[in-house]
Formats: C-alpha cells, sequence, structure tokens
C-alpha cells in the first residue's frame, strides 16, 4: 500500500484485528497534544514557559545544528506507572508478561505507521522511507536491541544497522556524536528511526547524528512512548485516538 512500510506477514492477524488490538488499549493510552504553549516542537514533552524547546532539545540543536532527526513523532505518552510505560518495560524482560506485552507494542507500532506513516515522512520532508533503523540500547546492552527484533521482520524496508562505537559511557543520558556508527554507508538515505522510550532524546539523536555520517539524508525518529513523570510538569494530554498523530495536529493548526 502507497506510503506504508508495514507488510502482511502469515503470522499476524489481519489490519482490523491489529486494529481491535490497539483500540482495546486506546482507554488507558494518553496521546501528546501538537506543539504549542508549553509544548516542546521537537519531542512533544513539556517546556518552558516562552520557550519553543525543551532544555534537552534545546541543548541537542545548540550542539549539533543540522545534524538531528528531521521530525520527532512519539505514538504516545508513557506516564510514569501507566499501561504503557509498564508494557514497554515488560516487553524487554525475561519475567512473566513479557509476550502480551511484545502483541501489544508491535501491534501499536505496525498500526501507527500504516494509519500514520505519510504524516511522518511529510513532517521529515522525505517521499518515504527508504531503510528502517532501530537505536541501540544506551546502556550498551549486548547483542540486538529487543525492538528490532519485535519490528524488524514485519517492515518492508532494508534495515540500517547500528553498534555502538565503544564502551558503555556513565554519561549515556548525554548527546554524543561518536555513541554509535553504522554498519555500512547510506549514502541519500531516508531512515525511518524507531526508538521504544524518549526520556531526554539524547540516544535517539545521537544515533540520528550516526546515521547522518553514514551518508542519511533525512531521519524520521518514531517512538513508542514520550516518557513523562507525573510529578514533572505536563503541558497537557489528549485522549489516544488511532485517526490523530502529532503530525496531523500540526498540518491543522496551519
Amino acid at each position: 500500500m502507497p506510503g506504508t512500510v508495514a507488510r502482511r506477514v502469515g503470522r499476524l492477524p489481519a489490519w482490523e484485528l491489529l486494529r481491535a488490538q490497539v483500540r482495546a488499549q486506546a482507554a488507558g493510552l494518553a496521546g501528546p497534544p501538537p506543539a504549542g504553549p508549553r509544548q516542546c516542537v521537537t519531542c512533544h514533552g513539556p517546556s518552558r514557559p516562552g520557550h519553543a524547546c525543551c532544555f534537552q532539545c534545546g541543548r541537542h540543536a545548540e550542539c549539533a545544528p543540522g545534524l538531528l532527526a528531521d521530525a520527532v513523532v512519539p505514538v504516545a505518552y508513557a506516564m510514569k506507572g501507566s499501561g504503557l510505560a509498564q508494557a514497554l518495560w515488560r516487553y524487554k524482560s525475561a519475567r512473566g508478561g513479557a509476550e502480551p506485552a511484545q502483541r501489544a507494542l508491535r501491534a501499536l507500532l505496525l498500526v501507527f505507521l500504516r494509519e500514520h506513516g505519510p504524516c511522518v515522512w511529510r513532517g521529515a520532508g522525505m517521499p518515504t522511507p527508504t531503510h528502517v533503523s532501530v537505536v541501540p540500547s544506551g546502556r550498551g546492552r549486548p547483542g540486538p536491541h529487543p525492538l528490532a527484533a519485535l519490528i524488524t521482520p514485519y517492515l518492508a524496508r532494508p534495515v540500517a544497522t547500528l553498534v555502538t562505537a565503544g564502551p558503555a559511557d556513565p554519561g549515556w543520558r548525554d548527546l554524543d556524536p561518536g555513541r554509535f556508527r553504522a554498519t555500512r554507508p547510506l549514502p541519500g538515505a531516508a531512515v525511518l528511526l524507531l526508538d521504544d522510550t524518549w526520556t531526554t532524546g539524547a540516544t535517539a539523536q545521537s544515533a540520528a547524528i550516526a546515521l547522518r555520517a553514514a551518508g542519511a539524508r533525512r531521519v524520521a525518529v518514531v517512538v513508542l512512548g514520550r516518557h513523562l513523570s507525573p510529578a514533572g510538569p505536563v503541558g497537557g494530554t489528549e485522549p489516544f485516538r488511532l485517526d490523530y498523530c502529532v503530525v496531523h495536529h500540526a498540518a491543522q493548526a496551519q
């Protein structure tokens, strides 16, 4: 189907069944509102009054101008203690509940990409992705990120693999242009970069810089859960809806 990276796989239910799985989750999900007062224009998390970006995104833009992702699109807010936050922890755990969490997250991401992929590509200035990549673990976890095993077999694009360029750094929450490297050149590529959670954005933006260094022309980040603490400032939330995303909202506001 035009504009999508998701493909039909025999072991997966039909799209309507996947959408039903997402609808079953929707009541417990919070959707990020469009960028506006007290909403960061980059990550759609809370920003300081009078500032377009949150502190971290503003700092990243100052440190690496022109090297960051062209668009960051969170699927939902992962409020600390919420069902989504718990699923994002459980799906990569060896403990009970991992498989149901994996099924729920896979459905959420596949349906979002099918429904809103064209919005994301438009927001990033690309016609459609040529490659898919997954942000490596910021903590130096060995092996591929669990999200790669969860989702890349169902995406009809070549995988642009990123690896950690050195030992795990205690300052992994800071932007680091040398943290990751691509395993092969990506001249002119338009990359869909997937992440499971976004807290400060340093890991995902470090991965975007690595893709740029490999030659990628455009990078769009889609993150399953923009992590927020209920104790911190929150500019607002909206009920999760299958037919809207933050790029939809931005287009409507223009």
